[in-house]
């Protein structure tokens, strides 16, 4: 069967500049999707989205066709979202649009059907909120495998290909990520206020 990822790569090898814009129109959704889950920005995950893309014809003669595509690419986006993550931690800043809804991605966002009530709607963005910092707490060892995981669908062996480590560890990682965002969100539940009657 033949794979188009690695046909474009092939092609790209060749000289024909044209297959970048084929990998590109694959690949911008899924590895957008997860670098703006590992940012929670828009504006660097755009970025970064458009840096993964570079690198990957920058480094188009390292791809080795036996790899898997979808491993190689995820792995350039990880290494680029810890970097700016670390970046982001030497120079911090406030976001004039901190608390703005608008950067969850649309399978995040609250029901539009309009069944909700407001505490409910209220309740739910606030959990939403809450889960995204969360994610963001974690380090980038437990982060990275449980958004690749729970989010873009890779296997823990693909997840393994891409961080460089055994399955197991990629499995404990995730275990501990999921024990961590639990006890955080039950502590956030305990401080949350009982519902007026």
């Amino acid at each position: 069967m033949d794979d188009p990822d690695r046909n474009d790569m092939r092609d790209l090898c060749e000289g024909q500049d044209a297959a970048l814009n084929r990998i590109m129109d694959r690949w911008s959704a899924p590895l957008g999707a997860f670098i703006h889950r590992y940012l929670q920005d828009r504006e660097d995950a755009f970025d970064l989205l458009q840096e993964t893309f570079v690198r990957v014809y920058q480094n188009r003669d390292r791809y080795r066709p036996d790899a898997k595509f979808s491993t190689w690419l995820f792995a350039i986006a990880v290494n680029l979202c810890r970097n700016r993550a670390r970046w982001r931690r030497r120079h911090p800043t406030v976001s004039l649009d901190a608390g703005a809804e608008e950067g969850i991605p649309s399978c995040l966002n609250a029901s539009k059907s309009g069944e909700q009530s407001p505490d409910a709607a209220l309740v739910q963005r606030e959990r939403i909120r809450a889960v995204r910092e969360a994610i963001a707490r974690l380090s980038h060892d437990l982060r990275t495998p449980l958004i690749l995981f729970q989010y873009e669908g890779l296997t823990h062996q693909e997840i393994a290909g891409v961080m460089n480590c055994t399955p197991k560890a990629v499995e404990t990682r995730i275990y501990r990520a999921r024990r961590k965002l639990k006890a955080w969100l039950a502590d956030i539940d305990q401080a949350r206020p009982s519902p007026a009657p």
